[in-house]
C-alpha cells in the first residue's frame, strides 16, 4: 500500500503506508524537519508523529508561520494549565486556546490569581519546558473521558456535548497528555514541551465561563510564546510601543474624548478637540459620497420591535440589543443595533422602477448594541456609535459593477486616511443559508472578481458568510504592523424576501432587487482611535484640530501674535497662540507634545518686518524670517484635505 501525497508546488509523492508527516519532512531536507511543528492533510492540522492516514494535499507546519505559532501558543497553553494545576491541585480549568500574538486558559480557584502566583506559575512552566515531556495523543471512548476527568466540571459540560469541539468527535474524544497531565484537546501539538522555545506569561482577567454572565466567574491567564527569544523581545517592544499608541490613554492627554462612569461603560462624550476631528472625518464622509453617486438620508434611533422582527434581528441578534420600552399604549420599542431596516423602508416608501437603480442610501447614523462589559474597549469596542452607513439597492445583472466601484472607493477613502497596506478576506456561503445557491455562487464570484481587479491579497473564509449572503472584510496594518478590520462589503438576499422589495422591470413585471450592506470605516469612533494609535496622536495636519500654534516670546508680542493668529484663521486653518505665562521652550514643547503640525514663534524682529519663525512637524530646525503669506500658504499645503 502506498499513500499519494499532493505538494503545494503541486508535485505528487509516493510513500510507504505508516509514513508520518516528521518522516516526510526528513525525507525533504533536514532544515525543514527541524523547523516543522505540524503538518497539513487537506488543510487538516495533524501531529508530526502521526500516521498519515491516507492520500491528501500536504504541507508542512513551520514553527515561524502564523499556523506554526498557532500549534506553538496552543501547546504552551497546556503546559500553562500543567503549571497550574501542579500549583493549585484543586484548580478546575476550562478551555485554553490560542489567540492572535498568545494564549490563554480558565481557571476556576478560590481566589484571583496574584503577581506573586504568576511568578510561580511561570517558573513551573519553565521546568516543564526544559524536562522536554513528549506531547501523545490519546483518543478514547465518551464514557472513558468522563470518568478520566469526572473531578473537572468544564470538562465533563465539553463532553457532554453542550460545545462539540475541543477534541469531542461523536462517541470518541481525543487527549494530549504529557506525564502526569491530560487535557481534552483536539491538537496538534508540539512533539514535546521542549520545542517552547519563548514563552512569558503576561497579565490576568476575569472571564464569565463560555462568555455567560449567569455562568461561574473564571480567572484567565494570558500569556505569549515565540519560536525564539529574539521575537519574543521583538513583541514586547511592540507591545511597549503599542501602550504609548493607545488611543485611551492619548485622549486624554490630549483632550479629545473621555468615559464618564455616569454615562455607562462603551459610552464616549468628544470634548472640542475631538469634536473637531469628528467634523473633519464626518465633512469627508459626506463630501466623497455625495461624489460618488450616494444619496444622503437621516433615520431615528429607535423604532418599534415589529420592525426588528421582520428584519430578523430579534431572532439573531436580540443578545446584542438593548431591552425593550414599553411606550403608546404597551407598543415595544427598541433602539437601533444596524441602520438597515431604515434604509428599506425609504426603498419601499415609493414604487421603484429598474431604471432607479442602483439606488445608494448613505447615512452617518448612530447605532447601539449591548457589548458585554467585558469586552469594551476604549472607542474600538464601544456601546454607542456612529456608522457611514451605506444600502445599496441593485439589479443583480449591476453586481458586479457595483461591487467592483465600491471596492475602489473603500479603498480610495483608506488611502486617503494615510493606509496603504490592505488584506481581505472573502467569506463564502454558509450550511445554513436563504437564497438560491446560483445567486450565492454568482455573488461570490462578483466578490472574487471585484479583488482580483483590485489586486487585493485575499484570503477565503469558507462557510464564514452570514446566512443571508457574502461578504469581503477588507483589512489594514498600521504603523507598527497591526492587523485591524475596518470596511465590510455585504451582499444581502434576504432582507429584500423579509421586507418584499420590489422594482418594476423592463418587461412591467416584478423583479427582486439585491441589497448590498458596506461601512468603509466601520464606525466613526472606532476609526477615530485607530488612527490616533496608527499615527501616534499626531493627526495629519487635515485632522489636526490645532493646526497651528503661535508662541509670543515675550507680552508685548501677544498682540502680533493675535494678528497672526487672525491671518491664519482667515486662510482656513485652525491657530491658537498660547498665553500660558510660561517660557518660550515650554510653550514650544507643549505643542510638540500636544501634536500640533505647525509652530509659529514672534518676537521683535517679526513685528518690524511682519515675519515669523515657523517649524513644521518634522522639520529639523525653525526657518526664522518667513514673511506671514508664505507660513500661511506652507501650513495650509502641509494640512490640505484630500
Amino acid at each position: 500500500m502506498t499513500v499519494r501525497l499532493t505538494f503545494p508546488d503541486a508535485s505528487v509523492h509516493r510513500y510507504s503506508d505508516g509514513i508520518t508527516g516528521a518522516d516526510v519532512a526528513a525525507e525533504i531536507g533536514s532544515r525543514l524537519a527541524a523547523a516543522a511543528v505540524a503538518i497539513k492533510l487537506d488543510g487538516e492540522f495533524f501531529d508530526l508523529d502521526r500516521e498519515i492516514p491516507g492520500d491528501a494535499a500536504f504541507e508542512v507546519v513551520t514553527e515561524a508561520s502564523e499556523d506554526g505559532r498557532h500549534v506553538l501558543r496552543h501547546s504552551a497553553a497546556h503546559v500553562m494549565a500543567q503549571a497550574v494545576l501542579d500549583l493549585f491541585p484543586r484548580a478546575k480549568f476550562a478551555i485554553g486556546p490560542p489567540i492572535e500574538d498568545g494564549f490563554y486558559y480558565d481557571f476556576g480557584v478560590e481566589r484571583p490569581f496574584t503577581p506573586e502566583d504568576m511568578n510561580r506559575i511561570e517558573t513551573r512552566m519553565i521546568e516543564i519546558v526544559k524536562q522536554d515531556q513528549p506531547f501523545e495523543r490519546d483518543v478514547m471512548s465518551i464514557e472513558e473521558a468522563r470518568e478520566l476527568f469526572s473531578e473537572q466540571p468544564f470538562k465533563l459540560e465539553i463532553i457532554n456535548g453542550v460545545d462539540v469541539g475541543e477534541g469531542v468527535d461523536g462517541s470518541e474524544v481525543s487527549v494530549y497528555r504529557n506525564l502526569d497531565f491530560v487535557d481534552l484537546c483536539r491538537g496538534p501539538h508540539l512533539r514535546s514541551t521542549g520545542r517552547i522555545k519563548a514563552v512569558k506569561l503576561m497579565r490576568t482577567a476575569g472571564a464569565y465561563w463560555r462568555g455567560d454572565e449567569t455562568k461561574p466567574q473564571l480567572q484567565r491567564i494570558y500569556g505569549t510564546a515565540w519560536e525564539s527569544k529574539a521575537e519574543l523581545e521583538a513583541y514586547r517592544e511592540r507591545l511597549e510601543e503599542a501602550h504609548k499608541r493607545d488611543h485611551r490613554k492619548l485622549g486624554i492627554e490630549l483632550d479629545l474624548f473621555s468615559f464618564p462612569a455616569e454615562l455607562g461603560g462603551g459610552l464616549a462624550v468628544w470634548h472640542p478637540k475631538g469634536g473637531l476631528i469628528r467634523k473633519e472625518i464626518e465633512d469627508y464622509s459626506r463630501r466623497t459620497h455625495l461624489a460618488n453617486g450616494y444619496e444622503i438620508v437621516a433615520t431615528p434611533h429607535l423604532a418599534k420591535a415589529e420592525l426588528w422582527n421582520t428584519s430578523g434581528h430579534l431572532d439573531f441578534y436580540a443578545e446584542g440589543m438593548y431591552p425593550g420600552m414599553q411606550l403608546d399604549h404597551e407598543v415595544e420599542y427598541r433602539l437601533k443595533p444596524m441602520n438597515c431596516p431604515f434604509h428599506i423602508l425609504i426603498y419601499r416608501s415609493k414604487g421603484r422602477s429598474y431604471r432607479n437603480l442602483p439606488l445608494r442610501l448613505y447615512e452617518l447614523g448612530t447605532v447601539y448594541r449591548y457589548e458585554r462589559s467585558g469586552v469594551l474597549h476604549g472607542l474600538l469596542r464601544a456601546r454607542g456609535f456612529t456608522q457611514d452607513d451605506s444600502h445599496i439597492f441593485s439589479l443583480e445583472s449591476q453586481l458586479g459593477d457595483e461591487l467592483q466601484n465600491l471596492l475602489d472607493f473603500t479603498l480610495m477613502v483608506l488611502r486617503d486616511f494615510g493606509f496603504q497596506d490592505f488584506e481581505a478576506d472573502l467569506s463564502t456561503r454558509p450550511e445554513k443559508f436563504v437564497g438560491e445557491e446560483g445567486s450565492w455562487k454568482r455573488a461570490e464570484e462578483a466578490l472574487r472578481g471585484a479583488l482580483e481587479v483590485a489586486e487585493l491579497t485575499y484570503e477565503v473564509a469558507e462557510g464564514e458568510g452570514a446566512f443571508y449572503g457574502p461578504k469581503i472584510d477588507v483589512h489594514v496594518r498600521d504603523a507598527i504592523g497591526r492587523r485591524w478590520q475596518l470596511s465590510t462589503l455585504q451582499v444581502d438576499f434576504a432582507q429584500p424576501e423579509n421586507f418584499d422589495l420590489v422594482y418594476a422591470t423592463d418587461g412591467n413585471t416584478r423583479g427582486r432587487p439585491v441589497m448590498i450592506h458596506r461601512a468603509l470605516m466601520g464606525s466613526i469612533e472606532r476609526f477615530v482611535g485607530i488612527l490616533v494609535e496608527h499615527y501616534a496622536g499626531a493627526l495629519p495636519g487635515w485632522l489636526s484640530p490645532v493646526q497651528a500654534t503661535i508662541v509670543p516670546v515675550a507680552d508685548r508680542h501677544v498682540s502680533y501674535a493675535a494678528e497672526v493668529a487672525s491671518s491664519l484663521s482667515g486662510s482656513g486653518l485652525r491657530a491658537e497662540v498660547d498665553h500660558a505665562r510660561d517660557s518660550v521652550g515650554e510653550k514650544i514643547r507643549r505643542a510638540v507634545t500636544h501634536k500640533h503640525p505647525a509652530v509659529i514663534v514672534v518676537g521683535d524682529k517679526d513685528i518690524e518686518e511682519g515675519t515669523v519663525g515657523l517649524r513644521l512637524r518634522g522639520a529639523d530646525r525653525e526657518k526664522r524670517g518667513v514673511m506671514l503669506s508664505d507660513a500661511a500658504r506652507e501650513i495650509s499645503e502641509y494640512c490640505k484635505r484630500p
